[in-house]
C-alpha cells in the first residue's frame, strides 16, 4: 500500500457518518458492540464492520470489560487525538496523534470489578 493509498483510506474511514459516531461515543466511555449499536443507531453488523476498520487504521482500541455479574466483553475505546492533513510539494500528508489509553487503570478497574 503506499502512502497515497493510506491517505485515502483515512480520509474515507474518517468522512464515514458510522465511523464518526463510533469515534464520539468512545472517545467519552468505553462502549461494547452491543452498546454502540444501541448509541450510534446502527445495526450491530455495520458496527462490527466499522469497529475492524478503526482498529485496522488504529483508531480505536479493545479492551476486556467484565462486568458485575461476572460476563466478560469487549469494549472500545477511540485513541484518535489529533489529525493533521498538510500539502507539501504536491503531495497530502497525514499526521495522526493518538492519545495513550493507561493500562495501568484498565488493570485496575479489571480486578476491581472481579
Amino acid at each position: 500500500m503506499t502512502d497515497e493509498d493510506a491517505f485515502e483510506d483515512i480520509v474515507d474511514l474518517l468522512a464515514d457518518e458510522y465511523a464518526q459516531s463510533i469515534l464520539r461515543a468512545t472517545n467519552v466511555e468505553g462502549m461494547s458492540a452491543d452498546e454502540l449499536s444501541s448509541h450510534c443507531e446502527m445495526s450491530k453488523p455495520t458496527v462490527y464492520r466499522r469497529l475492524e476498520d478503526l482498529r485496522a487504521a488504529d483508531l480505536v482500541e479493545e479492551r476486556q470489560r467484565v462486568d458485575p455479574d461476572g460476563n466478560h466483553a469487549k469494549e472500545y475505546y477511540a485513541s484518535l487525538s489529533d489529525v493533521h492533513i498538510g500539502l507539501e510539494g504536491g503531495e497530502f500528508e497525514c499526521n495522526i496523534e493518538r492519545r495513550e489509553l493507561d493500562v495501568a487503570d484498565h488493570f485496575t478497574e479489571l480486578f476491581e470489578n472481579l
